[in-house]
């Protein structure tokens, strides 16, 4: 692919969005422009031991009428952002043949929950019961589900590297449509909280038991949560734009970010190359900001060696908790709303940054001026790092 053709942007359709903060664009946006966190308490997968979650709560589609094998939390995550991409879905539907649309979807747990459930109804000795699937818990499985749903015949697969999983599947997807494999590909990722993944890094000991504090002197941890987020990327020109990708593998460490931050910093600038931008053309940067030690000091760096004078910035994970596989396409969806409303995200936490970090221009508050470009980062277990430009067009 010639570096002419790579930078040609993308068009990124108004998303189907399905998380903590609430059922509507207008909803998320009005709880993310305000700083207002979608945390509840508890112990249901952690028993004895409340933890905030950025659990839905909100009714999802009854699966009872679905084939047995479709059935999982996941799926029914997946079907109702579908369903939130509304006359967007319905056009492309009609547009293009449907082998020409692919689907490309992000995610660490699919239907690991279900797995859980069946499990515990079994105990050590019974069989499984009859209505459990072991494509449940495959990792294509979200990716084959959208595609049975819709009856796509274009390409279909699943992409899983942890928390970069959906990230990457938009730049996949992209590919996909620059190449010249697909007219259209519905891309994204969903996570779901189960047992196995709370406990998980329950044992790293990276989870809080407080609302998370990214770039706080006094962070501690992770809050986790579950979403759903879905585009429809298109050749077409104007809107919203994924105007490059950038990805990078530091394999480091199995769990650690690498501490001086170059892994991330390599993401970023491969993306604004992509684009042809540089990075005092960003207006907001969207951090990947867990609210770990490690992350956010290893995060700061690379953003200052990046930037000369950073953006505004902020971490929506301190709202939503980290949504894993989810996380990357979920915060793509916040930039394009915040690019489409003209406001930032703010940044929600106690106020105390860090001193040994780098100085960052957190959006505490309503920062003036609408926001044109936007970048977002996705950083990984194993080093694995991803970062999204996506801009309004002129």
């Amino acid at each position: 692919m010639s570096e002419r053709h790579d930078r040609q942007p993308c068009h990124l359709s108004p998303p189907g969005v399905v998380c903590s903060l609430g059922d509507t664009h207008e909803a998320i946006a009005e709880a993310l422009f305000e700083g207002r966190r979608g945390l509840n308490v508890s112990d249901a997968y952690t028993p004895g031991r409340h933890l905030p979650l950025g659990s839905v709560i909100g009714d999802l589609p009854d699966d009872r009428d679905w084939p047995i094998h479709q059935r999982s939390r996941n799926n029914r995550l997946l079907a109702a952002a579908l369903a939130r991409l509304g006359d967007t879905l319905d056009m492309t539907l009609t547009q293009y043949p449907r082998a020409r649309i692919g689907v490309v979807i992000g995610t660490s747990t699919s239907g690991i929950g279900e797995t859980e459930v069946a499990l515990a109804q079994a105990g050590r000795d019974a069989p499984l019961p009859g209505a459990f699937r072991y494509a449940h818990q495959e990792l294509g499985d979200p990716a084959r589900f959208v595609a049975e749903r819709l009856g796509l015949e274009g390409p279909a697969y699943a992409l899983s590297t942890a928390c970069s999983s959906s990230a990457r599947a938009l730049g996949s997807a992209r590919r996909l449509l620059l190449s010249g494999e697909c007219d259209a590909v519905i891309a994204g990722g969903a996570d779901t909280l189960c047992r196995l993944t709370v406990n998980g890094f329950a044992s790293l000991e990276a989870v809080s038991d407080r609302p998370s504090l990214p770039f706080s002197a006094n962070r501690d941890g992770i809050n986790l949560g579950e979403a759903a987020a879905l585009f429809v990327l298109t050749r077409e020109a104007g809107g919203i734009q994924l105007e490059g990708v950038g990805e990078s593998s530091d394999a480091y460490h199995v769990s650690a970010p690498r501490p001086d931050g170059s892994g991330a910093l390599a993401a970023m600038q491969a993306a604004l190359r992509q684009a042809g931008r540089s990075p005092d053309q960003v207006d907001y940067l969207n951090l990947h900001g867990t609210g770990t030690p490690h992350n956010d000091s290893m995060e700061a760096k690379a953003v200052h060696a990046l930037f000369s004078s950073p953006p505004p910035c902020s971490s929506t994970k301190a709202l939503t908790g980290h949504t894993l596989g989810a996380a990357g396409a979920l915060e793509a969806a916040f930039c394009w709303l915040a690019l489409h409303h003209g406001r930032l995200p703010l940044h929600v936490y106690d106020g105390h940054y860090d001193p040994e970090l780098p100085p960052l221009p957190l959006a505490e508050r309503t920062v003036p001026g609408a926001p044109r470009l936007a970048l977002s980062n996705s950083f990984a277990f194993g080093g694995n790092n991803a970062a999204l430009l996506l801009g309004r067009a002129q």
